[in-house]
């Protein structure tokens, strides 16, 4: 796919904010996997097969928040609430467990911001409507994370049954965040970008409530 200009700016302010954020964020993710490892064993990290494209995949970096299951597949709903470690559950609540996909970020495999990556079975069963969703890379944090997430999460933590979630999760959150994922695709701009990655930033911190209202977005052209 022919890179465009907004893909650049888009790279270089990835590139940039990674070497800003390093030398915090890489103390802070060995601490915790020091951590993790005395308090929860190994694997310290989960790899999870992400899609970047609608053909290319990509390892996506986790802590490990659960407990092993070589069975596991598909989204986190409520059926696999019970695996959740407590540490793990700490580090969910603020996004901490994201924290080693900075190195998936300078890997170029995806953005700061942007769509969350799928997982390869909803590309492919969901081919058109993932094939305008991932005209831009997907990210760590995004508008459809920022405005929905709270709301899937409540959805699929009512599911009882791996089926049952997964027809939640197909029938009524991909819909709604593709819709949103399509609103950034037409909207992205280094600014944009940089107002979401604070927004993320202010609810991590508990400054900002997921529930509570987001200020009007800068859209602006890229």
């Amino acid at each position: 796919m022919m890179q465009t200009a907004t893909d650049r700016r888009k790279r270089t302010l990835d590139l940039g904010l990674a070497a800003l954020f390093a030398p915090v964020l890489v103390p802070v993710s060995l601490g915790l996997a020091v951590l993790l490892w005395r308090g929860q064993g190994r694997p310290v990290l989960h790899v999870s097969e992400r899609m970047k494209s609608p053909a290319q995949g990509f390892g996506l970096l986790k802590f490990r928040t659960m407990r092993p299951d070589p069975g596991d597949a598909g989204v986190s709903g409520g059926d696999k609430a019970a695996r959740i470690t407590p540490m793990g559950r700490r580090l969910r609540r603020t996004r901490a467990d994201e924290l080693p996909q900075l190195w998936n970020v300078v890997r170029g495999d995806i953005s700061f911001v942007g769509p969350r990556p799928p997982l390869r079975e909803y590309v492919e069963r969901f081919p058109e409507l993932y094939a305008d969703v991932l005209r831009t890379p997907p990210g760590i944090t995004g508008l459809a994370t920022l405005v929905f997430s709270p709301h899937e999460q409540w959805l699929l933590a009512r599911c009882a049954t791996p089926e049952q979630t997964d027809a939640v999760y197909a029938r009524r959150c991909i819909p709604r965040k593709a819709r949103l994922d399509l609103i950034y695709l037409r909207h992205r701009s280094v600014g944009f970008d940089l107002w979401l990655i604070w927004i993320t930033a202010m609810r991590a911190f508990g400054v900002m409530r997921p529930g509570r209202r987001m200020p009007r977005p800068p859209f602006g052209r890229a």
